[in-house]
């Protein structure tokens, strides 16, 4: 109803008119969907919807744009082969970390190497775990960029040296790489480092152990065959010398050819098999290995307690009867550190 003021009726006017019908909340929520009378959807007529789809269409491509650039920007910095930071501008440094062969393949073992050398099972878990680990040498080393390098021969720019598992001695499949007995071979290399070239000894240094400095002055002929990356391990301390009869290298250093490092194809590091000779297994030992360069010593003690390697075989107090039961206990094993 609406009233206007006028002379009639008592100066008020009465008009009538249909109240508007409320719409329901179903018919509110078609209508927000898709509203017949303006031909809009969500609120959004065809038109509408046509110019926001451009727009961000063309916001979206702007921005795949910077990033494309940016990220060409970043990799044109980068190189496929080699880190934009090397030697001293790295993390890493310019002294490789010395690592051995062969480790456990199961955690909670740690880096410990320990055997019983009358269990087969014992015997194979480790040539298995050194034919792993030589795998890629054994392989047919065959590549366009392969070449049998020497002192007094280089490899070229992309080339990369053949690595001769026969020069490995006694450290072999054939012999159980010496894990059937009390000769076992360690396995050493050295991490990888781009660019790294080491600054060698070409004489004997009084701080290098006796044996180091025998092999140099009485087995290398050459200023050429002295650039090598030697090694020399030994006993930590008096007792644990008189329990090994010595160690033989093959070879005893890591050749100068294979080095620098520059990530070419089908490279593979230099590997040094040290056959550790006659364990006492009634002791327990710890040795250290060192490789020698200009830098300062980098030494490696084994502390095989500690769990970096250890080699173990069966006491003889292990076939007393009193002692039967024991023998498959910890305490019926002697352990040697390498």
């Amino acid at each position: 109803m609406v009233v206007d003021k006028s002379e009639d009726n008592g100066g008020f006017r009465e008009f009538q008119f249909q109240r508007i019908k409320q719409e329901t909340k179903w018919e509110t929520f078609r209508k927000a969907i898709y509203d017949p009378a303006t031909k809009s959807v969500l609120g959004r007529t065809g038109k509408s919807w046509g110019q926001l789809l451009v727009f961000y269409a063309i916001f979206y491509a702007v921005l795949a744009a910077l990033f494309a650039i940016c990220m060409q920007g970043l990799f044109a910095t980068l190189s496929d082969t080699e880190p934009r930071w090397t030697l001293d501008e790295s993390l890493i440094g310019t002294n490789p970390g010395l690592g051995f062969r062969p480790i456990s393949d199961k955690t909670e073992e740690g880096s410990l190497i320990w055997y019983n050398m009358t269990n087969q099972t014992d015997i194979n878990k480790w040539v298995k775990l050194v034919n792993k680990f030589l795998e890629p040498y054994n392989a047919t080393q065959t590549g366009q960029n392969y070449v049998n390098c020497d002192f007094e021969k280089q490899p070229a720019k992309g080339e990369v040296c053949f690595t001769d598992l026969s020069a490995l001695g006694n450290c072999n499949e054939e012999r159980a790489y010496g894990y059937n007995g009390s000769s076992p071979c360690i396995f050493l290399k050295l991490n990888r480092i781009y660019g790294w070239t080491p600054d060698y000894y070409t004489s004997s240094l009084e701080e290098m152990p006796d044996d180091l400095k025998y092999h140099i002055d009485n087995n290398t002929k050459t200023a050429a065959e002295k650039k090598q990356v030697w090694v020399s391990c030994q006993g930590v301390d008096d007792v644990d010398k008189e329990n090994v009869q010595g160690f033989r290298y093959w070879p005893q250093g890591f050749a100068s050819y294979y080095y620098p490092y520059k990530n070419y194809p089908n490279y593979l590091s230099p590997i040094i098999a040290v056959e550790v000779i006659k364990l006492t297994l009634q002791q327990r030992q710890n040795n250290q290995e060192q490789t020698s360069t200009t830098h300062p010593f980098i030494s490696r003690q084994c502390e095989w307690p500690q769990g970096k390697a250890a080699i173990r075989g069966p006491k003889s107090r292990c076939s007393e009867p009193a002692n039967r039961q024991r023998c498959d206990k910890e305490e019926c094993f002697t352990k040697l550190i390498i």
